[in-house]
Protein backbone atom coordinates (compact mmCIF):
# COMPACT_ATOMS: atom_id res chain seq x y z
CA UNK A 1 0.00 0.00 0.00
CA UNK A 2 1.79 3.53 -0.91
CA UNK A 3 1.06 6.71 0.79
CA UNK A 4 0.54 10.05 -0.79
CA UNK A 5 2.36 12.44 0.28
CA UNK A 6 -0.04 15.63 1.55
CA UNK A 7 1.17 19.17 1.05
CA UNK A 8 -0.06 21.85 2.95
CA UNK A 9 -0.86 24.95 0.35
CA UNK A 10 0.03 28.42 1.86
CA UNK A 11 -2.96 30.49 0.86
CA UNK A 12 -2.36 34.13 -0.18
CA UNK A 13 -5.04 36.63 1.47
CA UNK A 14 -5.63 38.39 -1.75
CA UNK A 15 -6.11 35.27 -3.66
CA UNK A 16 -8.62 33.57 -1.00
CA UNK A 17 -12.59 34.00 -1.07
CA UNK A 18 -13.79 37.33 -1.07
CA UNK A 19 -16.82 36.09 1.09
CA UNK A 20 -15.58 37.86 3.97
CA UNK A 21 -15.43 41.39 2.02
CA UNK A 22 -18.30 43.85 1.62
CA UNK A 23 -19.71 44.89 -1.52
CA UNK A 24 -19.89 48.43 -2.33
CA UNK A 25 -23.33 50.22 -1.53
CA UNK A 26 -22.85 52.75 -3.95
CA UNK A 27 -21.97 50.09 -6.99
CA UNK A 28 -25.63 48.68 -5.95
CA UNK A 29 -26.96 51.71 -6.27
CA UNK A 30 -25.82 53.06 -9.25
CA UNK A 31 -26.88 49.33 -10.96
CA UNK A 32 -29.87 49.97 -9.61
CA UNK A 33 -30.15 53.60 -10.99
CA UNK A 34 -28.95 52.49 -14.32
CA UNK A 35 -31.73 49.80 -14.40
CA UNK A 36 -33.85 52.88 -13.56
CA UNK A 37 -32.19 54.63 -16.22
CA UNK A 38 -32.99 51.82 -18.88
CA UNK A 39 -36.92 51.49 -17.90
CA UNK A 40 -37.36 55.35 -17.68
CA UNK A 41 -35.89 55.82 -20.96
CA UNK A 42 -38.32 53.33 -22.71
CA UNK A 43 -41.18 53.99 -20.67
CA UNK A 44 -41.33 58.04 -20.15
CA UNK A 45 -38.29 59.23 -22.16
CA UNK A 46 -36.16 60.27 -19.48
CA UNK A 47 -32.68 59.52 -20.63
CA UNK A 48 -31.70 62.25 -17.84
CA UNK A 49 -31.19 59.62 -15.04
CA UNK A 50 -28.28 58.02 -17.34
CA UNK A 51 -26.26 61.25 -15.66
CA UNK A 52 -26.82 59.99 -12.00
CA UNK A 53 -25.67 56.04 -12.89
CA UNK A 54 -22.71 57.15 -14.36
CA UNK A 55 -21.73 59.42 -11.69
CA UNK A 56 -22.35 56.93 -8.89
CA UNK A 57 -20.76 54.84 -11.21
CA UNK A 58 -17.51 56.37 -10.93
CA UNK A 59 -17.60 57.62 -7.60
CA UNK A 60 -18.00 53.63 -6.63
CA UNK A 61 -15.02 52.58 -8.86
CA UNK A 62 -12.97 54.98 -6.88
CA UNK A 63 -14.27 53.54 -3.40
CA UNK A 64 -13.32 49.91 -4.84
CA UNK A 65 -10.04 50.77 -5.50
CA UNK A 66 -9.53 52.45 -2.58
CA UNK A 67 -11.54 50.24 0.39
CA UNK A 68 -11.11 47.10 -1.10
CA UNK A 69 -14.61 46.54 -1.97
CA UNK A 70 -16.63 43.86 -4.36
CA UNK A 71 -18.71 45.36 -6.68
CA UNK A 72 -16.56 46.43 -10.00
CA UNK A 73 -18.55 44.66 -12.15
CA UNK A 74 -21.85 46.27 -10.90
CA UNK A 75 -20.32 50.01 -11.02
CA UNK A 76 -18.44 49.16 -14.40
CA UNK A 77 -22.18 47.86 -15.69
CA UNK A 78 -24.10 50.99 -14.41
CA UNK A 79 -21.59 53.08 -17.02
CA UNK A 80 -21.66 50.84 -19.36
CA UNK A 81 -25.66 51.36 -19.51
CA UNK A 82 -25.13 54.91 -18.47
CA UNK A 83 -22.72 55.75 -21.45
CA UNK A 84 -24.94 53.79 -23.82
CA UNK A 85 -27.91 56.04 -23.25
CA UNK A 86 -25.88 58.73 -23.16
CA UNK A 87 -24.66 57.95 -26.40
CA UNK A 88 -28.31 56.95 -28.17
CA UNK A 89 -29.80 60.21 -26.53
CA UNK A 90 -26.89 62.28 -28.52
CA UNK A 91 -27.54 60.23 -31.92
CA UNK A 92 -31.19 61.05 -31.53
CA UNK A 93 -30.94 64.77 -30.93
CA UNK A 94 -28.53 64.78 -33.52
CA UNK A 95 -30.55 62.89 -35.87
CA UNK A 96 -33.85 65.00 -34.96
CA UNK A 97 -31.90 68.47 -35.46
CA UNK A 98 -30.23 67.73 -38.82
CA UNK A 99 -33.56 65.55 -40.49
CA UNK A 100 -35.60 68.44 -39.24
Amino acid sequence: MSTENVRAESVDPAESSEAGTPVNTLSIVSAGIAALAVVGLFLAGMAIIAVFAVGAGHVALNQIGQRQERGRALAVSALVIGYGIAALSLVSALIYTLTR
